[in-house]
């Protein structure tokens, strides 16, 4: 081929991609000729390249507008069933698998029975037998699957591809291929928190910078700046979990005392009190002094660590994970904590509930896959 022949044919995916993507971020379906118009691409470019994409099987017909007193346009959409990618999200005590379509809708969701992480010898052949279960279970079609992301809550060392550590998991210098060599779909292996923060990130295209806070059984975060992710050089960026808090407090499963995590996780109210989350928020609403008074203390260090991000990063700050879907009547009270510990603001409305309060880990890691559909077509 050419170069000349290369570039056209380049420049022909790239306009191919452009539609492809306006119709993934739209809301609603459009007519060819909205498209050209938005695009400023000519009718005939537009109807040959969306020839093409229903003809792959990626767009679809949504119906028509209603008719100005001319032929009714025929709606189009992207075909969201054409692919799925898979998410699975690695606790301390169960695996959580998520399928999402290219519009990241859940098809189908699965949480294993409890299961001790650390005590098992070989994660990845674990892995690698429930998820086969789990496709079969849901008759996913493995020829749509275009991959699986992996969620772990573990710091990561980019040099030598290893979870350098995972203190929930009590796991430490282990091998990323000893987690996804008995796959056979392609894979990818990230930050529980970080996940999280990405499926937030892109859903909300708009915001450019944030930082991510996951509130689960243990706490973690992500920062995205000038919209794109920012990893840190040792891919260690937004483990907020660990910013000390308090100095000689409470211990931390990572070994040191005082971490945000040590005083923030779901854990600590749950196993703490040998409770669950929903029995403990009703006891809090019923007034019960002791549940008060350890919410009233999670809430006041929480307000630390989010003001140390504003203080750091100057963002919004989106509070994540399963915590999260309790936090919204104590909203305003974190707010006003926060706000009486920052030196320039007499407010703290940057500080957001997030979109997807469950499953977002499970989400973002299969968002990989799709994103990266999504830039490829």
């Amino acid at each position: 081929m050419t170069m000349l022949a290369e570039t056209i044919t380049e420049r022909r995916r790239q306009t191919r991609n452009s539609i492809y993507q306006y119709m993934f971020f739209s809301d609603t379906p459009h007519s060819k000729q909205e498209i050209a118009a938005d695009l400023s691409l000519s009718l005939p470019t537009v109807h040959q390249n969306l020839t093409e994409l229903i003809e792959a099987g990626l767009v679809r017909r949504d119906g028509t507008q209603q008719s100005t007193g001319g032929r009714r346009a025929m709606r189009l959409t992207i075909a969201e069933n054409a692919h799925f990618a898979v998410g699975i999200s690695v606790t301390e005590d169960s695996l959580r698998f998520l399928a999402a379509n290219l519009r990241m809708h859940e098809i189908a969701y699965k949480k294993t029975s409890r299961l001790a992480i650390n005590e098992i010898d070989d994660v990845g052949s674990l892995l690698a037998d429930e998820l086969e279960i789990f496709l079969d279970e849901y008759g996913l079609n493995r020829s749509k699957l275009l991959g699986v992301g992996i969620a772990v809550p573990a710091v990561f060392d980019a040099e030598s591809q290893e979870i350098a550590l995972a203190p929930t998991l009590r796991l430490k210098d282990i091998n990323l291929h000893h987690i996804t060599r008995h796959l056979h779909y392609p894979s990818y292996v990230s930050n529980d928190a970080t996940s999280g923060g990405y499926a937030e990130w892109f859903t909300q295209p708009a915001q450019k910078n944030m930082a991510y806070l996951s509130l689960e059984n243990g706490v973690g975060g992500a920062v995205h700046l000038n919209g794109a992710p920012y990893e840190g050089d040792n891919r260690r960026s937004g483990e907020f979990g660990h910013m000390c808090v308090e100095p000689n407090g409470l211990p931390c499963k990572c070994g040191k005392r005082g971490c945000l995590e040590a005083y923030c996780s779901a854990a600590r109210i749950s196993d703490d009190l040998g409770i669950t989350l929903e029995d403990f928020f009703e006891g809090v609403a019923l007034h019960n002094r002791t549940y008060e008074e350890l919410w009233r203390d999670v809430l006041s260090h929480l307000a630390i660590g989010i003001n140390n991000i504003r203080m750091a990063l100057d963002c919004n700050v989106v509070l994540g994970g399963f915590l999260t879907q309790f936090i919204e009547p104590y909203l305003s009270e974190l707010r006003q904590l926060a706000a009486s510990l920052n030196t320039f603001e007499s407010n703290s409305n940057y500080i957001k509930l997030c979109r997807y309060p469950k499953r977002a880990s499970t989400l973002g890691v299969a968002l990989y896959f799709i994103k990266e559909f999504m830039e490829n077509i």
